[in-house]
């Protein structure tokens, strides 16, 4: 059997495979790969299976039937694949699938009867069907009795396409492996509906112990307590301290199995060596979730790691949810829970914003932060070392709490990035997600020898993800707060036309030069607005408006509810510094009564007051943002403008290709593989191979390595020919005269195969005919161990690296992530056509960009590809310039596979 590997981490065959994956529950199951030394679990299991259940699998009750066939799946590991699901320390399922013929198999599934209903058989369809598609197993076939009810709920829940034949009471079932779109929000519907419940004894407990609550305060555990008591929190709070029968007015017991209830949250504060004990303990008492504030694991070294790891195993085998290490703690300011559990020095008030911090200095900084500018906070928690929830956990408990409106996250590493962006494209569209990722500074280029590898970075990784899926990046956690104090108060931006008015010009230039740069657009406003605006007193009356020095809190509240309500801008900035004209109140009771009517954002700047208030309250119950300056006010807006924009634009298609021929593909690469089985650069034919199986346009090439064999490759491919060096280890052929273009005739060519090979001092060539005239661009392909496959597209040729005009996306590429990427290129307006120039066929180089996309997916073993140049004329788009490395790999599953430890770097 091939073993399974997940995005960031390789499931393998050791103890250890699998993943921890949420039954409907919320409780933890754990999907594996099936083990030779599991026989004799599954035996155990069979016997436990009622006849009913062996009938319907087997057809018949004979458990010797169901014990040959476990014997197979353990012993023999050819032409099937087998997962198991463990529960609460057994093996209570098994999935498998048997090869059938090219790209079908036939499924079969036997779950334990007092596990049904929790959603584990769905767990391993889904698994299964996922392992089937790495496989390139299209269709999984079932043979099931018409009665098994059980058994086609599962399989007409799971949201896969699906045929259906009905014989002689058997029901064959012939279920697609691809993901269609109602497969996906069948999937993301039951991952959150099970993590909420996962996380509901962590965010809403009704019981909470304080596990190390020391006597004396400034002790952490002692001030978590405090925080837990002086917030209100709604349920019952004990500590626990051996030495103490009271702390902090709190009852106080020698164990956390000595609290005379069931505990749902145990709040952790022992010394490191001491953790591993007070949550085994937990665990068998019934506690539901934990907080490890303690520090002292995977950031101390390897013994720290080790320990980490058997924390782990521990929440694991008791179906504990675990925060931290190393972490803050967590807040829910909700008022049916009131729950601060942290030792920070900020009570959080309630609010929309949730937050999610993986350094715990961090997350203080962003509820002190949020707390001065008056922005409530829905919930905060604090990850720590992200050992079980991670980013990805907390993103689908806030996607369905109604509390929550926008959700903030910093960020310092990524384990699955490509879960992270398929969520994020998913809660996206109905909540914004702003992150600030930390360590910039700590990631270099990487190692290669293309041009696309070359320029690949992590933080060209990042920004392709965030790009993809909507996400929102911040430069810093002031940014974050800013930005979701305008994304909190509804409506979104309608468009990019901004109005700024008020008393003060000098800000005004400065909120209009700050909107221009982030591309903002300040329309000059119609006649008939502009002599609404003189009549209530403007001095200026384009746009900026400009009020005058002297102008009254009436006349701000007239000039807004003209610009709300002319149709012709999206969004208005007030600029209004106190005067004696008016005072800080009298101005926000002006802005809050035109704001109230206004179906258009306002954000607004004040100064001259130090003590006014940092938002303006609605009668409506909405609070608008006031800020110190006029720029922090635009930046925050344009980032509203940017989401909305994203939100409001249609998610696009993955589009169908014709002209690929997958089986040639993999045949090239086998191919290859059997000369070079450690993986390297292919040959320049065989390179062009490969390409021309995704449908790509590839200019002939042949090697010639004498000036006799580039005579004869230039007559065969008709003059006129280039020439250049096939020297492997020149990057940059032009740098050393390793190129000549326009080769005419056989003198030309002879000359021209002297001077480069003089220049490369390598008598290997390659002659090639020539492509079109039009616009040499740069397209290629890198592989990340985290992130995939990385797509890129920029400038070619010689400008590849003077310009460095370049822009990355991921997989999955839809229709509209390709039109953004050439869109956004600084050559764009080259391709479409300057100054009377013909136009390249974009769609050509779209479609190349599609097929480099579809070539990155199947074939996994592509680590760099690097088409510099890609001519892109009015005829086509031709890959002149290919080079293409493969190393040994195996298939990889996608973002959708599940996975609780995914954000695990």
């Amino acid at each position: 059997m091939t073993a399974i590997e997940q995005p960031g981490t390789t499931a393998g065959t050791g103890p250890d495979a699998g993943w921890d994956v949420l039954a409907s529950d919320g409780s933890v199951v754990r999907i594996r790969p099936v083990r030779r030394d599991d026989e004799a679990a599954l035996r155990a299991m069979n016997r436990r299976v009622s006849d009913e259940s062996l009938y319907l699998r087997f057809f018949g009750i004979s458990r010797n039937m169901a014990d040959e066939y476990t014997h197979h799946l353990t012993t023999d590991h050819d032409g099937h694949v087998a997962l198991v699901a463990e529960y609460g320390g057994d093996v209570v399922g098994i999935a498998s699938y048997e090869v059938l013929r090219a790209g079908e198999a036939e499924m079969a599934f036997l779950l334990q009867d007092s596990v049904h209903g929790k959603g584990i058989g769905t767990l391993l369809l889904e698994q299964l069907a996922a392992t089937a598609r790495e496989h390139g197993i299209e269709r999984l076939r079932a043979d099931t009795l018409g009665e098994n009810a059980k058994m086609l709920r599962v399989l007409a829940d799971s949201g896969f396409e699906q045929v259906r034949r009905l014989d002689s009471g058997v029901v064959e079932l012939v279920l697609d492996t691809a993901y269609h779109p109602q497969t996906l929000e069948k999937m993301a519907d039951r991952e959150r509906a099970a993590e909420n419940r996962s996380l509901q004894r962590l965010f809403a407990p009704r019981t909470v112990a304080v596990v190390g609550a020391g006597r004396k305060p400034g002790g952490i555990g002692h001030e978590l307590l405090r925080n837990i008591v002086r917030g209100g929190f709604t349920g019952q709070v004990y500590a626990v301290n051996p030495h103490a029968g009271q702390v902090a007015d709190v009852p106080a017991y020698p164990s956390i199995s000595a609290v005379p209830c069931t505990v749902d949250l145990a709040v952790i504060a022992v010394p490191a060596e001491q953790v591993l004990t007070v949550l085994t303990e937990s665990g068998r008492s019934g506690v539901g979730g934990a907080v490890v504030l303690t520090s002292g694991f995977s950031e101390f070294g390897t013994a720290g790691r080790e320990l980490q790891r058997e924390l782990l195993a521990v929440a694991r085998r008791h179906s504990v949810r675990l925060i931290g290490p190393n972490c803050l703690g967590l807040v829910n300011t909700a008022p049916e829970v009131r729950l601060n559990a942290t030792f920070a020095e900020v009570a959080p008030t309630p609010g929309t914003l949730a937050i999610a911090a993986q350094s715990g200095a961090v997350g203080i900084a962003v509820l002190e932060h949020a707390g001065r500018t008056g922005l409530g906070i829905s919930e905060f928690v604090s990850l720590g070392n992200k050992v079980d929830v991670s980013g990805n956990d907390v993103l689908l408990h806030w996607w369905a709490d109604p509390r929550t409106a926008v959700i903030g996250l910093y960020l310092e590493s990524f384990g699955n990035p490509r879960k992270f962006g398929g969520l994020a494209r998913m809660i996206g569209r109905t909540k914004p997600i702003l992150v600030v990722k930390g360590g910039r500074s700590a990631g270099g280029r990487r190692a290669g020898v293309s041009h696309t590898a070359a320029a690949a970075t992590p933080e060209s990784a990042v920004d392709a993800l965030f790009t993809q899926s909507g996400v929102l990046r911040m430069d810093s956690v002031e940014e974050l707060v800013e930005t979701a104090r305008v994304l909190a108060v509804p409506p979104l931006p309608r468009g990019r036309r901004l109005a700024v008015v008020g008393n003060a010009g000098g800000a005004g230039i400065l909120a209009a030069d700050a909107a221009g740069g982030r591309g903002l657009e300040l329309p000059e406003l119609s006649t008939g607005v502009q002599e609404q605006l003189a009549a209530i007193g403007a001095v200026g009356t384009g746009n900026p408006v400009d009020l005058g020095a002297a102008a009254s809190p009436a006349s701000l509240e007239q000039a807004l509810r003209v610009l709300a309500g002319c149709g012709e801008v999206d969004s208005v900035v007030v600029n209004y510094a106190a005067t004696r004209a008016g005072k800080v109140e009298e101005i926000y009771a002006a802005i809050a009564a035109a704001g109230t009517a206004s179906e258009l954002p306002i954000v607004v700047n004040c100064v001259g007051s130090r003590h006014a208030a940092p938002e303006i309250e609605l009668p409506d119950g909405r609070r608008l943002p006031v800020f110190p300056f006029p720029e922090s006010a635009v930046r925050a807006l344009a980032h509203a403008v940017r989401y909305a924009e994203w939100r409001a634009r249609p998610q696009g298609v993955v589009p169908a290709l014709a002209r690929v021929d997958a089986v040639g593909a993999r045949a090239v690469v086998a191919r290859f593989f059997q000369e070079t089985p450690e993986g390297g650069w292919l040959p320049p034919g065989q390179a062009a191979q490969l390409l021309r199986r995704a449908g790509i346009s590839v200019i002939p090439v042949a090697t010639a390595s004498s000036r006799a064999e580039a005579l004869a490759a230039a007559e065969t491919a008709g003059y006129p020919v280039a020439v250049k060096t096939a020297a492997p280890e020149v990057l940059h052929k032009t740098d050393i005269g390793g190129v000549r273009v326009g080769l005419v005739n056989a003198v030309e060519l002879g000359q021209a195969y002297e001077a480069v090979t003089s220049a490369a001092g390598d008598p290997r060539v390659l002659v090639q005919a020539m492509a079109p005239s039009g616009i040499e661009l740069a397209i290629g392909v890198v592989r990340d161990r985290l992130f995939g496959p990385l797509l890129m597209a920029g400038s070619g040729g010689v400008l590849t690296d003077v310009l460095a005009d370049r822009q990355w996306r991921g997989l999955p590429l839809t229709d509209l992530d390709a039109l953004d990427m050439l869109h956004s290129l600084r050559c764009a307006p080259v391709l479409a056509g300057y100054r009377g120039a013909r136009a390249a066929d974009q769609d050509a180089v779209l479609s190349t960009i599609h097929r480099i996309a579809w070539l990155a997916r199947v074939v996994p073993e592509l680590a760099e590809l690097d088409i510099n140049p890609l001519v892109a004329a009015p005829s086509g788009a031709f890959a002149v310039d290919v080079r293409l490395r493969l190393t040994p790999a195996t298939p990889e599953p996608d973002w959708y596979a599940r996975h609780l430890r995914g954000d695990q770097p």
